[in-house]
């Protein structure tokens, strides 16, 4: 089997200096290396599409992970998706010559990294890339034909505007910072088997994702998501649906069977594509510092954002209809995945105060 190639059919704040610049004549096969995690390859979507304007008439291949192919796929500025199959055919020194050799046969005029890795420069040295661009991260700039030097405040932005600023300072044009997901309308319709249409066509139906891959340091306790979720149904009449990985099943099985209404637990069942036409239908999504807050924040769905161990002004989720919930402890943000202290910076987040903010966010 060769590369899983999936062609798709589309319609065409701090400034980095000092870098040398992309040519823009003359590419017309693209390579970008996407992120690993769907939170991230969320906020790339700027940055993809600043390069989109730039380049307007070359193809433009992304290489992803397959779990977050399916946010690519939403995308006007890409024309197709290259499958990174990592765990899988593309694992270990075999594989990367695997990949390699695969990426060879297309061939690229220049690749441009989002993943900050030094195996993403690897990779696209040994595919014979000639021009590779990227910030120089992970010892990496020898890699490179084009460095960005990554400096200490453009580690201070959010990632939307750094990964943003990487194209700027490659030559590219500026994009619209403003994040908006559009579904196509086949993914949109994905949500009507789930939500049994028209039955629920006029209920409230309000998402929760109390889980988060980075670690438990993330995660407000589940008996208080349990509690919101409770009262808001008392109060509105509400359909939860709760949203998460295999691994996040414990707890939102424990939320589903303590909250005593209308539930769909849904963690671990459904592809990526199922989980953004359902978040798209929601009224309010209630959500740790997670991927799939990123989702619905991209998708303009009202967000409740509790944060603990992380760092808003870096990972808040995109969009304006959002209300975030941190308490500004001495500890925080940790960036640990697992609290060595008292866990003060989610303990002091309340039932009560996440109650109003889902209220606020309702009638948004």
């Amino acid at each position: 089997m060769g590369l899983i190639v999936e062609d798709l059919q589309i319609s065409k704040p701090l400034t980095v200096r000092g870098n040398k610049r992309l040519p823009r004549e003359g590419m017309r096969e693209i390579l970008v290396r996407g992120t690993n995690w769907i939170g991230d390859t969320v906020m790339t979507l700027p940055a993809v599409a600043a390069i989109r304007k730039t380049w307007p008439q070359a193809r433009i291949s992304v290489l992803a992970k397959p779990w977050v192919a399916d946010i690519y796929r939403e995308s006007n500025n890409i024309d197709r998706i290259l499958h990174f199959e990592d765990p899988g055919r593309h694992q270990g020194p075999s594989g990367i010559i695997r990949l390699t050799g695969e990426l060879r046969q297309c061939p690229f005029d220049m690749a441009i990294l989002l993943q900050n890795a030094i195996k993403a420069a690897i990779i696209a040295r040994l595919a014979g890339i000639p021009i590779r661009a990227g910030y120089n991260s992970d010892a990496r700039g020898w890699l490179l034909t084009h460095a960005v030097r990554r400096t200490p405040a453009i580690l201070q932005i959010h990632q939307i505007d750094y990964y943003l600023e990487m194209v700027k300072a490659l030559g590219g044009d500026a994009a619209e910072r403003n994040l908006r997901l559009d579904l196509r309308p086949d993914t949109r319709s994905l949500a009507d088997g789930w939500l049994k249409l028209p039955e629920r066509r006029n209920q409230m139906i309000i998402g929760m994702a109390p889980g988060a891959t980075y670690g438990p340091a993330k995660r407000w306790p589940t008996d208080r998501f349990a509690a919101v979720a409770a009262e808001i149904i008392r109060e509105y009449g509400a359909t939860f649906v709760l949203f998460g990985s295999r691994q996040d099943q414990d707890v939102t099985n424990a939320i589903a069977t303590t909250m005593q209404g209308p539930c769909l637990n849904l963690a671990g069942r459904t592809s990526l594509r199922e989980v953004m036409s359902l978040i798209a239908r929601c009224h309010a999504f209630i959500t740790n510092d997670s991927g799939l807050m990123h989702v619905a924040g991209a998708l303009n769905v009202p967000t409740v954002a509790i944060f603990g161990s992380t760092n808003p002004v870096t990972t808040s989720p995109p969009g304006e209809r959002n209300i975030i919930i941190r308490k500004p402890v001495d500890c925080s943000p940790c960036l640990k995945q697992v609290c060595p202290t008292d866990f003060r910076c989610m303990n002091l987040i309340g039932v009560a105060e996440v109650l109003a903010a889902v209220r606020q966010a309702i009638k948004t």
